[in-house]
């Protein structure tokens, strides 16, 4: 593991830092917001996946979500969105190759070798924190911003029993039915569209839910609200009757203006469940 840097934040410490990757073949970089209290022993861990064009510096420079992660004595990591680098396929469209990881591991050239996403969120970051940082994998929640939301969403919803609660904000909810996920789901996994499900949490809401809390943002003024699809999750929640709270915000648009804003209540959500019985 390399530092790249470190540097205190609310009396805690912000890193930044650069492993080798298995899933990925490839170098990754990740942000981690540690607490004081992880100078004491491990401490409970938000995941926090970002959207399209992210990096991992975007939400850990712009959602603020270190302040509310350190009243709570929370640690908050910040993975990239994708593999980078010399030898990684890419795509002229910003919504396709690096920066567009779409949380899957990818079946099909050229994406196969490196796009390895849900095995590198789900296994090997995991692993590798536990063992470098005072983190308690016992405890873990997960959150994530568009196509990071739709990513904590459906890495919830098929590891059960894995993360306490699972927020999102402005998740892309049904991507086999929109644009932004159709296009990707078949570039990176192929024509079956069985091979699909498992990415949309729309109908693993329907087939499976989730087995703790929920609380989903979306802006009602969002600019890309037709290809969320809020309305699809919505109904699907309502179906099965799921626990969960889901809120359109009335003026709030996608940016990070509308994720800081409601990360108070995002980071006091998972705080609950993190440290409940």
């Amino acid at each position: 593991m390399e530092t790249l840097s470190e540097n205190a934040c609310f009396g805690g410490v912000q890193g930044v830092y650069r492993h080798t990757s298995t899933a990925c073949q490839c170098d990754m970089t990740f942000g981690l917001f540690l607490p004081a209290e992880a100078k004491d022993g491990p401490v409970p861990v938000l995941w926090y996946l970002s959207g399209l064009t992210c990096t991992h510096e975007n939400a850990m420079t712009k959602a603020g979500a270190q302040a509310w992660a350190a009243e709570q004595g929370i640690a908050v990591v910040f993975p990239d969105t994708s593999p980078r680098g010399e030898g990684v396929a890419d795509h002229e469209d910003y919504d396709l190759g690096q920066g567009a990881g779409f949380y899957v591991n990818a079946t099909q050239t050229p994406w196969a070798p490196h796009f390895n996403m849900w095995d590198y969120v789900a296994e090997e970051l995991p692993a590798f924190l536990a063992e470098n940082f005072a983190i308690d994998m016992e405890r873990q929640a997960i959150t994530g911003h568009s196509m990071g939301g739709h990513g904590a969403l459906t890495l919830a919803m098929n590891l059960p029993g894995r993360y306490r609660s699972v927020s999102a904000f402005a998740p892309i909810s049904n991507p086999t039915g929109a644009d932004w996920g159709r296009k990707q789901l078949r570039a990176y996994l192929g024509d079956d569209e069985a091979a699909w499900t498992k990415h949309d949490a729309s109908l693993m809401m329907k087939e499976v839910g989730f087995d703790g809390p929920i609380l989903i943002d979306t802006g009602a003024s969002d600019q890309f609200i037709d290809l969320l699809r809020p309305e699809a999750l919505a109904a699907a929640i309502a179906e099965r009757r799921q626990q969960a709270t889901y809120r359109l915000q009335p003026g709030y648009d996608h940016s990070y203006f509308f994720v800081s804003t409601f990360m108070e209540d995002h980071i006091t959500f998972h705080a609950e469940a993190l440290y409940g019985d």
